[in-house]
């Protein structure tokens, strides 16, 4: 149990030992006077004494509740880590999607962010041809959003770099793929989640995205992908040059499955908030403060009554 003003009760004791004192006293030399009178203490005595001695207590409790006690309880919660892995390569220029690929991801995604319990740690990935995370897992969805909305379009698409950097974010170190081909065991990561928004047109390594989902597979690590674009597609300018762009879903279904996720179309709200309910939360225990000043002033005040009850039945005065 902690105490936020510990002088008050310092105070409190104080006083309530002086009170004590001061009440011994008076009722021994009460008590003196009535034996050398040759009375002997009845129950209305009794009852006048124990009513002092009540009130006493009272004061004392009052005190403790004055300095506002409270007590540390252990509270478990569910919590999970989410990391929203952005497309922003050239491709998701294309406006196939009103108005444009990117802009359809950014609503997409900032309405499943704020979807999220507190619970939930939230991180951003916006990858091209490479990735970088630009806001780590954490609680504030606040943040994230600004992220979201912050992503802007550049580069070509590689989404074994998204799947690692994100990785990368949930295990707080770099996660690569080695000489040999294969990324070093990570873990176990089961309360972690990654979502892909992306048109699922991969320049990279195709190899290299199978290593990669395999590697979150093998952590335990959930892999959502949510489909941006249409399959007729349209066409965007790269470097001078206009080039047909069409969504994947193909690439973006074999991703998910991999890890025993599922692939969504962004434009389907119901699949979208579907995503939530496959987040593995974990359950943690932290402490909270819990007041108890509430407590003592309702003890405190139940003895003070009970004190002036006794003191009224025996002198017809409170005090």
């Amino acid at each position: 149990m902690s105490i936020a003003s510990p002088w008050w009760l310092v105070l409190g004791g104080l006083v309530s030992a002086a009170l004590i004192a001061g009440a011994t006293v008076t009722f021994r030399r009460r008590r003196t006077a009535l034996a050398a009178a040759g009375v002997v203490v009845g129950t209305s005595n009794r009852r006048l004494a124990l009513g002092l001695w009540l009130n006493i207590a009272g004061v004392a409790v009052l005190a403790i509740a004055v300095a506002r006690p409270a007590a540390s309880v252990p509270v478990t919660r569910a919590a999970g880590t989410v990391i929203i892995a952005m497309d922003v390569s050239n491709s998701m220029s294309a406006t196939d999607v009103a108005p444009t690929r990117l802009d359809a991801a950014k609503k997409a995604a900032t309405a499943f962010v704020e979807a999220q319990p507190s619970s939930v740690d939230i991180g951003v990935v916006a990858f091209q041809t490479g990735a970088l995370t630009t806001d780590q897992p954490s609680a504030d969805h606040t943040q994230a959003a600004a992220a979201i909305q912050r992503l802007q379009i550049a580069g070509g698409t590689s989404l074994a770099a998204a799947v690692l950097t994100s990785l990368s974010a949930i295990t707080g170190k770099t996660v690569s793929i080695g000489k040999d081909g294969t990324v070093p065991t990570l873990g176990y990561w089961g309360s972690a989640t990654i979502v892909v928004f992306s048109d699922g047109g991969d320049q990279g390594n195709p190899d290299a995205t199978t290593v990669a989902a395999t590697a979150a597979q093998a952590a335990g690590v959930h892999i959502e992908t949510v489909g941006v674009g249409t399959t007729d597609g349209a066409t965007v300018e790269v470097d001078g040059y206009r080039i047909q762009s069409a969504l994947d879903v193909d690439t973006l279904t074999t991703i998910a499955k991999t890890t025993g996720g599922s692939y969504h179309p962004a434009s389907d709200t119901a699949e979208l908030d579907g995503i939530a309910s496959t987040i593995n939360l974990r359950l943690t225990t932290h402490h909270e403060d819990v007041p108890l000043a509430g407590a003592f002033t309702a003890f405190a005040i139940a003895l003070l009554a009970a004190g002036a009850i006794l003191t009224v039945l025996r002198t017809g005065r409170i005090v």
